[in-house]
């Protein structure tokens, strides 16, 4: 079967696999709710009076938890498909355009210093919680707007140099997160642990509204990149000449990017690895071809970020692990695995 007849199948099983996985993320927690009893509800269906025990459960906090961790799971896998094909490299992560370390410089600043202002300023704390991810999204936003400026001459974005600047704000973030984590107190230590290895704990049905026009509009636009994305893999020059406009595309990839993984950061804190493994391991199954690549990279990301919250809830139950540990546990050996076995067949 060609790449091409092939997209409907491979998209209807990862379709599957999403649908499966959000099923089994509503279903299991520290009350396991059989599969029948979560469709019970989902439907309206059914007159048991236990039913409503059950409802107040998912319709409050798994189910949001889930259309959460879905969205997220996809804004990242999207994001690091889009910056490997525009950085014609499948090793590129969202991180190296800044925005992750942007918002998380955001947002431990809005944790260190956000009260410490309010009291300088005379004024009742502490700050509501809308201020943190907010304050995370325009932090990563800032930063991708900072590297586009410094990458950017005469209307021509180099991508070397942004790749180099993106390395070079991120560990200027990262050196001042650390001296912000070194004057918080123990309360703002472990609110920096917490957005610094990623949850979906603190979900709610308005996370997900504001989640969702942002992260969802960046889905959407994947159709029209496709194209675009595979022309370049042959060469900025050979790009140009088959009539896709590069500078365009490279300003909507990144874009793209900066809101995709600044609304998910904004949401969940730091989550690493989604956005790195997902496409990599996709483009060793199913080819390089974006067309595919994309929403496949959607639908296979947004699974594995939640199954990887079930592990995070089953785990060390009652407690909960941080999420950002287990993407990391889980996707640092299979990169590797990838890696080697790409290695072999290279040297053969």
């Amino acid at each position: 079967m060609s790449r091409p007849a092939a997209t409907l199948p491979v998209l209807g099983c990862l379709a599957v696999l999403a649908l499966a996985a959000a099923l089994l993320s509503v279903s299991l927690g520290a009350i396991r709710i059989p599969v029948a009893r979560v469709l019970a509800v989902l439907t309206g269906g059914g007159a048991d009076p236990a039913l409503a025990r059950d409802a107040l459960v998912i319709l409050t906090i798994r189910l949001p938890r889930t259309l959460l961790g879905l969205m997220i799971g996809a804004g990242l896998a999207v994001s690091g498909a889009l910056m490997q094909g525009l950085f014609r490299n499948p090793l590129a992560d969202p991180a190296l355009v800044g925005v992750s370390s942007g918002a998380g410089l955001a947002a431990a600043g809005i944790i260190v210093l956000g009260d410490r202002l309010l009291a300088a300023l005379g004024l009742p704390g502490p700050l509501p919680y809308a201020v943190l991810p907010a304050g995370a999204f325009l932090g990563g936003l800032s930063a991708t707007l900072v590297l586009y400026a410094l990458a950017t001459r005469s209307g021509r974005t180099a991508v070397a140099t942004m790749l180099l600047a993106g390395i070079a704000l991120g560990a200027l973030s990262g050196a001042l997160t650390g001296l912000l984590t070194f004057v918080s107190d123990d309360r703002q230590l472990r609110d920096l642990a917490f957005w610094s290895l990623g949850s979906l704990g603190g979900a709610t049905w308005a996370k997900v509204t504001a989640s969702a026009p942002l992260i969802l509009p960046v889905l959407a636009a994947l159709p029209f990149l496709g194209r675009g994305l595979n022309a370049l893999v042959l060469g900025e020059a050979e790009a140009v000449h088959l009539g896709v406009p590069v500078e365009r595309l490279k300003r909507a990839c990144i874009l793209l990017v900066a809101v995709a993984v600044g609304a998910s950061v904004a949401a969940a804190g730091v989550i690493g690895f989604v956005g790195l493994i997902v496409p990599h391991a996709l483009r060793l199954v199913i080819g390089p071809g974006h067309r595919l690549l994309l929403p496949a990279s959607a639908l296979l990301g947004g699974s594995f970020l939640v199954l990887a919250d079930v592990v995070a809830r089953l785990v060390a139950a009652p407690a909960e692990l941080p999420i950002g540990i287990v993407t990391a546990l889980v996707g640092a050996p299979v990169f590797l695995w990838l890696l080697l076995g790409r290695a072999w067949i290279d040297d053969a």
